[in-house]
């Protein structure tokens, strides 16, 4: 008996996820401006509902007994029926949604979609079954519910917020590359330090476990003329830092400006200096990968020249936008001349001659 009511609460079931799956499917394409927008705030009240459901879906499994069939039918109509409901003011809310804020939309949606769906088709597969190890993660599904839709509410509700959080994410980065390069180390030059003793015929044809150059030793030997191309570079990587950072600011200080239901001019704008940013953020990579050993040099030259192009564009897409461009301009300003005095350091002729030693090494000598 138990195998055929489970076989009607599955039937029951999947009639409901094939429903919700091709709701879902609708917040693949952003809800068109001719529809009425609906605020993140109404989504996530919602979202509540949808999490009480999953208490009470939890309430009939406790004490150890297995819920009737007609409680569970009835709890999972009202469930899903929720569940739509939150779905379809979902898409509401991307009236005016760009590409940034429509993925921050759709990943939050989805997880609360995922977790519900998990809930019952796991929960169902355990009915009439005597496992009762399997029906102890009940809680821990009905936890992954709340968990979800407890992160709506940190779910960025305008372009400029979720837009800003990208850019965030990208001065993180940067953050990190900085600090990776500032532990560049020049070669030792003191008699005294074992690294620096040459090694003998022996150690040179098996060396031990412990003189293998590791990870770490990969910066650690850096000449004169590299370490100065990297100092130079530290400051062009610190100056970028400042530019991402007073970028976040500037356009947050655009908020005021936002249309709740959405300025295409104002979203195009600030999509574009996103996707900028984030191509500085790539040459800010490519710059710290090029600081090891033998330096890169027309890469360095290459990233320099990318960057300030990616900055004059900004300043460019800034112009159209009436925010307070006066502390931005200063420190793009101030990125540019680190970029200079780089390009001309690696221009110079000791880095030039630097390099070209390196390529003509005679291997056979």
């Amino acid at each position: 008996m138990g195998r055929a009511e489970r076989d009607q609460l599955t039937r029951t079931l999947n009639h409901h996820l094939n429903t919700v799956h091709e709701t879902f499917q609708v917040l693949d394409q952003t809800a068109p401006s001719t529809l009425e927008k609906v605020s993140w705030v109404e989504v996530t009240k919602m979202g509540d509902q949808v999490s009480k459901q999953a208490t009470i879906f939890g309430m009939l499994w406790t004490g150890g007994e297995t819920p009737q069939v007609r409680a569970l039918e009835e709890n999972m109509v009202s469930y899903f029926n929720t569940l739509q409901g939150f779905l379809l003011l979902s898409h509401g809310s991307t009236v005016g949604a760009g590409p940034t804020l429509a993925s921050c939309v759709h990943t939050s949606v989805k997880q609360v979609v995922d977790t519900s769906f998990k809930l019952w088709k796991e929960s169902i597969s355990l009915y009439g079954a005597r496992n009762k190890d399997g029906k102890l993660s009940i809680p821990q599904w009905v936890g992954a519910v709340w968990e979800a839709c407890s992160a709506l509410k940190m779910t960025p509700a305008t372009n400029i917020t979720a837009i800003g959080r990208a850019m965030t994410k990208v001065a993180v980065s940067v953050k990190d590359v900085l600090r990776e390069m500032k532990e560049l180390k020049p070669a030792s030059s003191d008699p005294t330090d074992e690294s620096s003793i040459e090694p003998s015929t022996e150690a040179e044809i098996e060396p031990d476990d412990d003189e293998i150059l590791s990870d770490g030793d990969l910066g650690n030997d850096l000449s004169p003329e590299e370490m100065r191309v990297s100092q130079l570079a530290i400051a062009v990587v610190s100056e970028a830092l400042v530019v991402i950072k007073e970028l976040i600011r500037t356009i947050c200080g655009l908020l005021k400006l936002e249309n709740p239901n959405g300025s295409s001019n104002l979203v195009d704008s600030l999509e574009k200096l996103l996707i900028m940013c984030k191509e500085i953020g790539i040459q800010i990579d490519e710059l710290g990968a090029c600081l090891y050993p033998p330096q890169e040099v027309p890469a360095i030259n290459a990233a320099s020249e990318k960057i300030s192009s990616f900055v004059d564009d900004m300043q460019s897409e800034l112009q159209n936008l009436n925010g307070n461009l006066e502390a931005f301009s200063q420190a793009c300003n101030c990125l540019k001349s680190s970029l200079r005095q780089l390009e001309s350091e690696v221009a110079s002729p000791n880095t030039v001659d630097l390099e070209t030693s390196v390529q003509n090494i005679d291997l056979n000598s």
